[in-house]
């Protein structure tokens, strides 16, 4: 069985996520701010986590507290055992194309989705082609070619 991370202040939102994956057959670990999500981070980190880590976290941009989903998908790019994870952020704030750029740059997050949230189905293959395109990534080594050596007579 598949583990996705929701990082979600929204109860309504974050409800209707965790209904979602439960029917797509995926267990969520779930937070409703930026500091649990970094707590829960570190305590894999150290080993104190012993489930199945998820394969990809669906991160909400602003939220509570001082951490932010920028932040938390920063560390999670950090961690020895996180670190490959697909990340998507969501968010219901207009960015600027420049804001987005650095927002996903901070990361090295893989997508970027406005809310409200596509439909049930969208939403379910979205994520899954966000994943798969993580793994691909991941797993590619990039090949080099060494360059053509022009001799002068």
């Amino acid at each position: 069985m598949s583990t996705w991370m929701v990082v979600e202040d929204e109860p309504d939102i974050y409800e209707v996520l965790m209904a979602m994956f439960g029917i797509w057959g995926i267990d969520g670990v779930a937070f409703v701010d930026g500091e649990e999500a970094i707590a829960w981070i570190e305590d894999v980190d150290n080993g104190r986590f012993q489930g199945e880590l998820p394969e990809l976290a669906l991160l909400d941009i602003r939220l509570p507290g001082e951490i932010q989903g920028p932040m938390v998908g920063e560390r999670l790019r950090k961690s020895p055992h996180l670190s490959q994870i697909a990340i998507v952020f969501a968010t219901a704030y207009k960015l600027t194309p420049d804001e987005e750029k650095a927002i996903m740059a901070q990361a090295g997050a893989d997508k970027l989705i406005y809310k409200p949230l596509p439909k049930f189905a969208e939403l379910q293959k979205l994520l899954e082609d966000t994943i798969t395109a993580r793994r691909t990534a991941t797993t590619t080594t990039p090949t080099t070619t060494s360059p053509t050596e022009t001799k002068t007579p």
